[in-house]
C-alpha cells in the first residue's frame, strides 16, 4: 500500500468520525428546562447591591439614597421598591445643602410616592436641631407629609415629647403629636419684673 493511499484513508477516517460526532450531537432531545413563571409579582425584576440613588423633585435633584441592596417589583400593585437591608436618605435643601438625615432598618418606596420606613426610624432636621425616632413612619411625597401612627420621640434643644398619632409637613418643621407626655422648661418666675396690683 502506498504512502498516498495510507494518507486518504487516514483522512477519510477523520471525517467519518467527526461525522459520527456531529451526528451525536445533533439529537432531538430538548435541553431540561424549568416551569414557566406565571406569577412573577414574587420575584424583583432587578437587584442591586451597594446602591446610590438621586431623586428629583419638579426637576430639581432633592434626595439622594444609600442602600445595600435595592430590589424592584415591576408586577405588584402597586409596583414597589424595597431596600430590605436598610436605608440612608439625605435630602438637599434649595442651595443643595444637606438639611435632613433619614435612616431606617427597611424601607419600601410604593409606586414611586409613597415610603414606608420601618424598624428603627431616626430622623434629623440638621436646619431646626431636631431629631425624630420611632418604628414605624409614611412619608406620602404627592402630600408633601410624614405620619404614623406608633410610638414617636421628638427631641429638640429644649424640650423632649413622646406620643402616639405622628403627623408632619415634609420640612418637619410644623407637627403634632396625639397621646403626648414630655417636658418643656417654664420661663424663670425669679427673673420676672413685679407687676402692679390693678386690683380695684
Amino acid at each position: 500500500m502506498s504512502l498516498r493511499t495510507l494518507t486518504s484513508c487516514t483522512a477519510v477516517y477523520i471525517l467519518l468520525s467527526l461525522l459520527h460526532l456531529l451526528v451525536a450531537a445533533c439529537g432531538t432531545e430538548a435541553p431540561p428546562e424549568g416551569a414557566a413563571l406565571t406569577n412573577r409579582d414574587s420575584l424583583p425584576v432587578m437587584t442591586t447591591y451597594g446602591c446610590s440613588k438621586m431623586i428629583s423633585d419638579s426637576g430639581v435633584m432633592r434626595y439622594k439614597v444609600i442602600a445595600e441592596e435595592w430590589q424592584v417589583y415591576d408586577k405588584t400593585d402597586p409596583p414597589r421598591q424595597t431596600f430590605p437591608k436598610g436605608i440612608f436618605l439625605e435630602r438637599f435643601n434649595n442651595y443643595f445643602k444637606v438639611d435632613m438625615h433619614i435612616t431606617a432598618d427597611t424601607a419600601y418606596w410604593y409606586d414611586q410616592n409613597l415610603w414606608e420606613l420601618r424598624g428603627r426610624v431616626f430622623i434629623e432636621n440638621l436646619a431646626e436641631h431636631t431629631t425624630f425616632a420611632t418604628s414605624l413612619l409614611y412619608w406620602d411625597m404627592d402630600r408633601h407629609e410624614f405620619y404614623s401612627d406608633a410610638y414617636m420621640k421628638v427631641t429638640t434643644a429644649t424640650q423632649q415629647l413622646e406620643g402616639d398619632h405622628f403627623r408632619s409637613n415634609e420640612a418637619m418643621t410644623q407637627y403634632e403629636v396625639k397621646r403626648s407626655k414630655g417636658f418643656t422648661p417654664m420661663p424663670d418666675e425669679t427673673n420676672r419684673p413685679p407687676q402692679n396690683d390693678t386690683l380695684q
